[in-house]
């Protein structure tokens, strides 16, 4: 099931993230790197492929726009390949943290997508980790997502609206626990809270809205 309930096109991977295809196939050394300006149509081509034909072409339009977006800056695009051939990506932008006490780097990550026939193989969370690790080595200390609350805390997320931290737009009650935050530095949480502002092209409310 496509992780979309919240309306963010945050990303496209099933609920389930094991190491086998549905076919039985192993995926052999999918590899995570850092994504090149000649890999900006195969991108595209997986956001449509994992979003489908709906919501896919407006997902692969975010992704242009957020990587031309200077308030964007600093940001972190990777992609998956098999042999060469792209099978998912991840974007990582800057976030800022309104009336903060302290400057504290932050990211969101939006949108995260894994092409369909190579979805349930670890793909995704091979995305997110590998992601997570670069932006903790470059002193990113808060990472936030719109996203589904059976995933992401497989990798560290966990509620941030309790914690203190607002999203850009209002979420509604019943999918507050989709909102969630991961902290690289630990002992920030807690002394840090306030409104998270995101890129210029991510701040429009049909982004955060179901």
């Amino acid at each position: 099931m496509p992780c979309t309930r919240t309306g963010i096109p945050h990303c496209s991977i099933p609920a389930g993230d094991g190491t086998v295809s549905d076919q039985g196939q192993l995926i052999m050394n999918p590899q995570v790197r850092k994504s090149y300006e000649s890999d900006k149509q195969a991108i595209s081509d997986v956001a449509i492929a994992a979003f489908g034909q709906g919501q896919g072409p407006e997902i692969a339009d975010l992704i242009a726009d957020l990587l031309k977006d200077p308030s964007a800056l600093p940001l972190l695009s990777l992609v998956a390949t098999v042999d060469e051939y792209v099978v998912g990506h991840i974007l990582f932008t800057s976030a800022k943290i309104e009336h903060s006490q302290r400057m504290v780097s932050s990211a969101i990550l939006a949108p995260l997508s894994v092409r369909p026939e190579y979805q349930g193989q670890g793909i995704g969370g091979q995305l997110i980790e590998e992601g997570l690790k670069q932006l903790k080595a470059a002193g990113v200390e808060l990472v936030f997502v719109l996203g589904h609350p059976d995933y992401y805390p497989r990798h560290g997320f966990s509620p941030a609206g309790i914690k203190g931290f607002d999203a850009p737009y209002t979420i509604l009650p019943e999918h507050s626990d989709a909102w969630m935050v991961q902290d690289l530095s630990p002992g920030i949480i807690g002394h840090v809270r306030g409104q998270v502002i995101c890129a210029d092209a991510l701040n429009d409310p049909k982004h955060w809205q179901e």
